[in-house]
């Protein structure tokens, strides 16, 4: 488990690269500490709030592609189960602190991750807007 890459995963570096081409800017694995959790989101844009994950289809159970593990399943199916929960807490925690979550799947085209964070912010911009 040590090659598992937590950071710096291929489809993050694909999308951050893309992200950062359009010109937007943006933190990278910043720690956030909201209601007594820490949250690293994998992009994150601080002035807009908004929190981007790129998820791994094996990982985070992807409804599309995830799989039951068939060997070890003691261990692999509660630390699924695990992931699953923290990300759902993750989004309630951050929509609750007024934060827009964006989650992409990593088998997502990259236009589609980006259409998809661009949509956050656009959302963002939407919502500053109505409170100013």
């Amino acid at each position: 488990m040590q090659a598992n890459r937590r950071t710096n995963t291929k489809p993050e570096v694909r999308l951050r690269s893309a992200l950062h081409a359009l010109g937007y800017r943006f933190r990278k694995d910043f720690v956030m500490r909201l209601d007594g959790r820490r949250i690293r989101p994998d992009i994150v844009f601080t002035r807009r709030k908004v929190a981007v994950f790129v998820d791994g289809c094996f990982w985070h159970v992807c409804p599309e592609h995830g799989r039951q593990p068939t060997t070890n399943e003691w261990y692999w199916a509660p630390k699924l189960r695990r992931n699953m929960e923290r990300d759902r807490l993750a989004n309630e925690v951050l929509t609750g602190s007024g934060w827009i979550v964006v989650r992409v799947w990593e088998h997502e085209s990259l236009e589609s991750a980006v259409d998809l964070v661009a949509h956050g912010i656009t959302e963002s911009n939407m919502r500053s807007s109505l409170v100013a």
